[in-house]
């Protein structure tokens, strides 16, 4: 386990947890925790046996609340001569990932952490959380949210949020699409295991494989995207995994997946 304070790096078995800690911050963003996310995406690439990430808060009152407003200079500080800021990096990261990450959504949810829960592939919340795009009424907008929003909930329901900035219940997350499951808080930890499990016993090669198309694919028209994915299919029926798969389902098994 690494502990860098801000963020906990912890491996359970074939998953990956990556835990915002600061709890009494209400988990919010800062310098050390964008850079303690974007280590633990990277740590779990590189390490072949992780299968799945999970992306969590500490505590139970927060995900994440989004920038951290102690220091609001610090929070909405610019360098003008770099083209990239260091949140939309990580979202960057996030998108290109080819392991599957599920957030883990035990607490409030607001503003920058809406983008985390965003750059996840799957989400699980208890059924007390508040989600909300509170931006606007410190003066500012959720712009680099908005990147990852608009492709997951209705764009009529991202108007209200975004231009309100009024908060939402897990019920109406859940109905726009943000959320898998909203379960009590007490089962939280159950439903998140149980979506581990039924990740990692199914092909690494056709998860990683296919998540890079579904990114492929994202902005193509359907012409460009039936050719990209049929070329795709060709190439995977070449791999070690497929041919697992196929024997293994002929002798009525359970497949033992090389990972290539």
């Amino acid at each position: 386990m690494t502990d860098n304070s801000s963020v906990i790096l912890e491996k359970r078995g074939q998953a990956f947890w990556i835990t915002i800690n600061r709890p009494d911050k209400r988990n919010a963003l800062n310098a050390d925790v964008i850079a303690g996310l974007t280590k633990g995406y990277r740590d779990a690439h590189d390490d072949k046996d992780v299968r799945v990430i999970v992306l969590t808060g500490a505590g139970d009152k927060a995900f994440c609340a989004g920038a951290d407003l102690q220091n609001s200079g610090a929070a909405f500080s610019m360098d003008y001569s770099r083209p990239n800021v260091d949140y939309a990096d990580l979202l960057r990261l996030s998108q290109n990932a080819t392991k599957p990450a599920i957030a883990r959504v035990g607490g409030v949810c607001m503003a920058g952490g809406m983008g985390l829960l965003c750059m996840t592939d799957m989400a699980i919340a208890a059924d007390h959380v508040i989600f909300g795009l509170p931006e606007v009424k410190v003066g500012v907008f959720p712009m680099q949210v908005m990147s990852l929003l608009q492709s997951i909930a209705p764009p009529r329901l991202v108007n209200e949020w975004a231009l309100t900035g009024e908060p939402f219940d897990a019920n109406t997350a859940q109905a726009a699409g943000l959320l898998n499951y909203v379960v009590p808080t007490s089962e939280l930890d159950a439903k998140v295991e149980w979506l581990i499990s039924r990740i990692v016993d199914k092909s690494p090669t056709a998860i990683r494989r296919g998540k890079y198309a579904m990114r492929a694919i994202a902005s193509m028209s359907f012409d460009e995207s039936i050719a990209y994915t049929e070329s795709q299919i060709a190439l995977l029926a070449m791999t070690e995994d497929a041919k697992e798969g196929l024997k293994a389902f002929g002798e009525k098994r359970k497949p033992s997946w090389p990972g290539r």
